[in-house]
């Protein structure tokens, strides 16, 4: 697992900042509407010194850094590469199923990451089906986690109407505002991009 990708210039990422976006490959989920499964299987062709080479060349030029894939949080310099996102006084946003609580818990405690959005796959009746992960449980302790810490973040939720339907939807609003979840709660529309693991049609 490492990088996969740089996206070098971004306005939609990290709201209100010009940023980049480095893809990391591998992931411990293999959810049905995931269209990035080239990056999830595959491997990753830019090195750590590459990534820091890549950084100082957009110094002045970015806000920010945000870390996605595939689960960054699961590649072994997860937390070197955000030391030197940090040192060159970037911000660093992170994409994550919330799975590894560990890494993000430490990652947070030295100052690393200033935002996290964190992805709702779904309720624990669903979450097997729709992620082929028995994860759902790690999800939530990190959902606590945050909350508890009172950390920025957002969560999100992909929809394909053959995985949740409305009701699906409000009970998910329901048991993260019954967590103490205040901030915004995004609903993203699949993004049909004729691949993806649970081969589904928009």
């Amino acid at each position: 697992m490492g990088i996969f990708k740089i996206t070098p210039f971004n306005l939609t990422d990290y709201a209100g900042k010009i940023a980049c976006v480095v893809w990391f490959c591998g992931c411990n989920m293999r959810c049905q509407y995931c269209y990035n499964t080239e990056i999830v299987l595959g491997e990753p062709y830019i090195s750590d010194e590459d990534f820091c080479k890549f950084l100082d060349s957009r110094k002045n030029k970015l806000d920010a850094v945000v870390f996605s894939g595939g689960e960054c949080t699961l590649t072994k310099s997860f937390l070197k590469l955000a030391k030197e996102v940090k040192k060159r006084g970037f911000l660093l946003k992170i994409d994550t199923n919330g799975t590894n609580l560990k890494i993000l818990k430490e990652a947070i405690q030295l100052g690393l990451i200033d935002y996290i959005a964190l992805d709702f796959k779904s309720l624990k009746e669903k979450f097997k089906d729709i992620t082929n992960s028995n994860l759902y449980d790690e999800f939530m302790k990190t959902l606590k986690y945050l909350i508890s810490i009172n950390f920025d973040f957002e969560v999100r939720t992909t929809v394909h109407n053959s995985l949740l339907n409305s009701d699906d939807i409000h009970s998910m609003y329901k048991l993260l505002k019954e967590e103490g979840y205040n901030n915004e709660y995004f609903l993203q529309n699949f993004l049909d991009t004729g691949e993806n693991f649970g081969n589904l049609k928009a």
